[in-house]
C-alpha cells in the first residue's frame, strides 16, 4: 500500500467519525498540542536549478525525488482561529543519477517555527493555513561522474508555508496538509502528510 493510499485513508476514515452521533466531545479551543506524521516529499525545480543549488558543474543526470517523509509537531491554540507551532521535518532523499554508476544523494531536513490561522467548518472540523521560518540542511554525498566529486552540504534558514485539513476528536487530533520549504530558488521541497495527535 503506497503512502498515497494511506493518506486517502486516513482522511476517509475521519470523515465517517464526524458524521457518527455522540462519538466525541467538543475540543477546547485552547491549550497544548503535539503531533506526529508521515508522508511523501517531491522536489519541484528541474536539472539546471538543482544543479546551481550543490554547484556539481553537470546537468546531465536524472532526477529521482519522490520519498517518504516524516514529522513531528508541537503547538499551542490560542483560540478557534490562531495557534503557534513548532516542528521538525525529516524531507527524504533526493537522488541525482549520473552517466554509468554515478549519483549523488541529497538529504534534507528542517526545523522552525509556523503562525497558524484557523477557520473553523463545524465543532470538529476546520481548515488552516500557516507559514513560518524554516532552520534547514542538505546533506549532499557522492558524484555525478566527470563533475566535481567534492559536493559540499548546504543549509540556510527560509521560509516555510502550508494549508491543510484537520478533525478534533477529543483529545485525538488527525490532520492532512501540504507544505512548501523554500530553501532558495534552486531548491524547493513540497511536502503532503497525514498526522495523528493529541490535545490537552
Amino acid at each position: 500500500m503506497t503512502i498515497k493510499t494511506l493518506l486517502a485513508a486516513s482522511v476517509a476514515t475521519s470523515t465517517l467519525f464526524v458524521f457518527t452521533p455522540n462519538a466525541m466531545a467538543a475540543p477546547n479551543p485552547e491549550g497544548l498540542y503535539f503531533g506526529v506524521g508521515t508522508g511523501f516529499s517531491s522536489l519541484e525545480n528541474d536539472d539546471d536549478d538543482i544543479d546551481d543549488f550543490i554547484e556539481s558543474g553537470s546537468e546531465d543526470f536524472d532526477v529521482d525525488d519522490d520519498d517518504n517523509t516524516f514529522k513531528g509537531f508541537v503547538g499551542y491554540n490560542f483560540n478557534r482561529y490562531f495557534a503557534t507551532e513548532a516542528f521538525y521535518s525529516d524531507l527524504g532523499r533526493v537522488e541525482l543519477k549520473g552517466n554509468g554508476t554515478a549519483n549523488t544523494d541529497l538529504e534534507s531536513e528542517a526545523y522552525g517555527v509556523s503562525l497558524v490561522g484557523k477557520l473553523p467548518i463545524t465543532q470538529w472540523f476546520e481548515l488552516f493555513a500557516k507559514a513560518g521560518m524554516a532552520k534547514w540542511e542538505t546533506d549532499i554525498d557522492g558524484n555525478l561522474g566527470g563533475a566535481s566529486t567534492d559536493l559540499e552540504d548546504n543549509d540556510g534558514v527560509d521560509p516555510v508555508y502550508g494549508a491543510g485539513a484537520q478533525f478534533n476528536f477529543k483529545p485525538f487530533l488527525v490532520r492532512a496538509e501540504y507544505e512548501r520549504y523554500d530553501f532558495d530558488s534552486d531548491y524547493q521541497i513540497d511536502s503532503f502528510t497525514a498526522s495523528v495527535g493529541w490535545q490537552f
